[in-house]
């Protein structure tokens, strides 16, 4: 195949920066002695968590790590202030210890002559609300997710690969669970056994999520094949376990297409971890061999739901090969504490995957054609309205990553928050299509895919990437100057966002007054969320209660004086409602008269007169006559 001589030709480089760059950050000595970590979480359904941990110590001063860098969120975001009832014994007796004034995560005690080991108890305070990812409200009276990186300390200066602990789990009666973690014993239920895990290096065990819940289901994604890839589910309610047949097809298609877009896997074997509840943050957050992935309770039942969902498991998936087994170089940490992640190259880890959650979505049936085509126009209509580009350019929205997640809402389009993610996409689809142009068809992105992330069959030993790694393996796939052309995206600052891939791939980005069947699936699976959007319009979001979400920096609303924060309470004299905001904006097309809003600011009322006569607007994709349509191409299956 084409493919492996690609692969030739680059793998002595590769194996060289990988070796170069993790050594320079490696700790190697052994920590003496396995930790044991107990979690009961019989009392989840209360939120609280309850951690016996023993760690093998010698006499002297020692200091402890609650992890702060968590792989895959990107930001120091260890939920430290979740942890209470902190107790420190040795021999017996019980220690007094201190937290590091300037590295609050850090824990310093003594230990006391004749001790060999460190007993910590306390107790894990699982949120009930706010926070972000780990950090978000991960429990129900029916479920309870685990991130290990909640409920452990280790010890300071040892790299957390060289640091073995053997964890074990229990659970409320009749409760079930799925791990990456093998192999357990026991069921963990009530009073019987606890599920024993095989010892297990640190930085695995906190690449091991759990999900266990009263209502759970298993679906064999790879039926036949040597390596086993699981789609686990936990519910609150039995009825929204209920996948279909064809749903699972098109899950098991999703595991055909991207081994067949890599040409190797790199887990022994993986668990898509799926929680389905409205009681539990909703995000995706990546690990090697399984994914964190919380979602509607309703997604399999609703089909809105599903269409506008259907790229959560598809990236993450992605991820166990961008992100987990080729990661940016300055990602990867000898532990979660002493070396600050640098997410410079988030727009590779999650543009790149961005891109092909979108094509997956495609390839694999959850979306069509058409489908795929129109949710890259929302795409681009998003990255297009964001005057933030004329000041803060992409480069920066990856490099400020560790902020970004958690700046509010409002002012999105003038601040710039997580760009690297959708803007990240447009830039990947602009490679796939300039490959297949200069190439004249005979490459494309696939053999990138192939070439950087194909060797080394079931292996998830991590390695590294530069820039420069990046740039040799495109130039390998086909020879351009692709760091100039990269940094030309990356460092630029306009209004506009980049939308060569769409013109190169045949189509262009136009707005109607009807809006897709992508967008009524997004406005209906996410109306309680998001409301009503109408920043290509009037230029602004609000809630279904009225509330203003965000206001386009110099668009029609803001120029009339709306701002987020606000209230609107009427339109055009009749009280707010998104069906009457709609009515509005369509109105005042075919009249010269503003949109008059009612809106109320704190305590106060005020008219606004918004001069906006282009009705409704909504973003599609238009064919470009007499030019090749790779994105069809792009979206069609990978043939084996």
């Amino acid at each position: 195949m084409k493919h492996a001589a690609l692969a030739t030709a680059l793998a002595a480089a590769l194996a060289l920066t990988c070796t170069a760059a993790g050594a320079a950050a490696d700790i190697t000595t052994p920590y003496p002695g396995t930790l044991t970590l107990k979690v009961d979480l019989t009392q989840a359904p209360r939120r609280i968590f309850t951690v016996h941990e023993t760690i093998p110590v010698k006499p002297g001063p020692l200091s402890l790590y609650y992890p702060k860098w968590i792989p895959g969120e990107h930001s120091p975001s260890g939920p430290i202030t979740n942890v209470a009832g902190m107790i420190f014994t040795a021999n017996g007796k019980r220690l007094t210890w201190r937290r590091d004034l300037v590295h609050m995560y850090e824990i310093h005690l003594n230990v006391p002559a004749g001790a060999t080991t460190l007993d910590v108890d306390f107790d894990f305070l699982s949120p009930i609300s706010g926070g972000s990812f780990g950090a978000g409200v991960s429990t129900t009276p029916n479920i309870a997710d685990l991130e290990w990186n909640q409920v452990v300390f280790y010890p300071a200066g040892y790299a957390s690969k060289a640091i073995t602990v053997k964890p074990s789990l229990m659970l409320p009666q009749g409760w079930q669970f799925a791990t990456a973690l093998e192999p357990h014993t026991g069921t963990g239920g009530g009073t019987s056994a606890a599920i024993d895990f095989a010892p297990v290096t640190l930085n695995n065990l906190v690449d091991s999520p759990i999900i266990s819940g009263r209502y759970f289901k298993q679906v064999d994604l790879a039926p036949g094949a040597k390596t086993t890839v699981d789609l686990d589910m936990v519910a609150d309610a039995p009825a929204d376990l209920a996948i279909t047949p064809k749903q699972i097809d098109l899950y098991r298609n999703l595991v055909t297409q991207e081994n067949r877009m890599f040409g190797a896997h790199h887990y022994q074997s993986y668990h898509a971890l799926l929680t389905l509840s409205d009681h539990t943050d909703h995000f995706g957050l990546e690990h090697h061999q399984s994914s964190d992935d919380r979602i509607f309770a309703d997604y399999f039942t609703n089909p809105p739901a599903f269409l506008i969902g259907s790229t959560l498991i598809p990236h993450e998936y992605t991820h166990s090969w961008n992100g987990k087994f080729r990661r940016p170089y300055d990602l990867w940490t000898p532990d979660f504490n002493s070396v600050p992640m640098k997410d410079d190259l988030l727009w590779v880890y999650e543009g790149l995957t961005d891109y092909w959650q979108e094509v997956m979505a495609a390839r694999s049936g959850f979306w069509t054609p058409a489908e795929f085509r129109q949710s890259f126009a929302m795409i681009a209509a998003q990255m297009d309205h964001v005057p933030g580009r004329t000041w803060r350019p992409l480069q920066d929205t990856a490099d400020m990553a560790p902020l970004s997640y958690y700046v509010p809402f409002a002012w999105s389009n003038w601040r710039r928050r997580t760009d690297f993610y959708p803007e990240g996409a447009l830039l990947w689809l602009d490679v796939d299509t300039k490959i297949r142009e200069l190439s004249h068809d005979k490459h494309s992105l696939d053999d990138f895919a192939h070439l950087f992330y194909g060797m080394d069959n079931g292996s998830y030993v991590t390695k590294t990437y530069t820039f420069d790694d990046v740039v040799t393996a495109l130039n390998t796939v086909q020879p351009y100057d692709w760091a100039t052309f990269l940094h030309a995206i990356l460092d630029t600052t306009q209004y506009h966002a980049p939308l060569a891939g769409l013109s190169q791939g045949g189509w262009k980005l136009v707005y109607t007054d009807e809006p897709s069947d992508i967008w009524k699936a997004a406005a209906s699976a996410f109306k309680k969320f998001l409301g009503t959007d109408a920043m290509y319009s009037i230029g602004f979001s609000v809630g279904s209660n009225g509330d203003v979400m965000d206001v386009l920096w110099n668009g029609p609303a803001f120029k009339a004086g709306l701002v987020p924060g606000m209230t609107i309470t009427a339109v055009d004299g009749e009280a707010f409602s998104p069906e009457v905001l709609k009515a509005a904006i369509k109105n005042a097309k075919d009249s010269q008269s503003p949109i008059k809003l009612l809106v109320k600011n704190v305590a106060q009322y005020e008219t606004f007169n918004v001069d906006y006569h282009g009705g409704l607007q909504y973003p599609h994709l238009e064919r470009v006559k007499g030019t090749a349509d790779y994105l069809d191409q792009i979206a069609a299956p990978l043939k084996g």
